[in-house]
């Protein structure tokens, strides 16, 4: 049951956004830059960094949500479980393995990345762009994940629902709500 006094039918992050829009609009555009934009990294690349840190952050609704949205752009979820299960053996490039290495640290506490940490993920073809990326979209999901929780949102269970949102973050970005619910991040 939400902390304060919500819409009830919108699950995670999409109630807390139609309660105070004007926050909704810049904390959506942030994501769609982040997550949808064209970018070095892919779009199924920089979801699965998203879901990694909200798996481990235990926010039920982002992890789902983005994990459904990488599933969309990979083709599958195999890829996604991996990830949240052991990233280090995972199907994966060695690039992206050295970036969730710094945006599980980033998750911690942003202090626990290392100079190594970088130039590690630099030997692997990491550019300062895509370095820079994923610090900021874990630190971002850590205060999606936190808002989120904070609030007590709904997170609902119906794997369906994660399916459909994901596919709409994959196709349509994170800009603008969908007609027929509230877009999540």
């Amino acid at each position: 049951m939400p902390h304060i006094k919500l819409p009830e039918e919108l699950p995670g992050i999409t109630a807390g956004f139609a309660f105070r829009p004007e926050t909704a609009k810049p904390m959506r555009a942030l994501a769609h830059i982040l997550l949808h934009e064209p970018n070095s990294l892919t779009g199924g690349e920089r979801e699965l960094i998203a879901t990694y840190v909200s798996s481990r952050n235990k926010t039920t609704f982002c992890e789902l949500s983005h994990g459904a949205a990488a599933a969309s752009h990979l083709g599958g979820e195999a890829k996604v479980k991996q990830v949240k299960t052991d990233f280090a053996s995972a199907d994966i490039s060695l690039k992206l393995k050295a970036l969730l290495v710094i945006a599980g640290k980033v998750q911690q506490d942003g202090k626990l990345v290392t100079a190594a940490d970088v130039e590690a993920a630099r030997k692997l073809g990491a550019t300062d762009l895509e370095i820079h990326d994923t610090v900021l979209i874990a630190a971002a999901f850590c205060m999606y994940n936190r808002y989120v929780d904070g609030l007590g949102t709904w997170q609902p269970t119906d794997s369906s629902m994660y399916e459909q949102m994901g596919q709409q973050l994959a196709e349509k970005g994170y800009a603008v709500p969908s007609a027929r619910q509230p877009v999540t991040v």
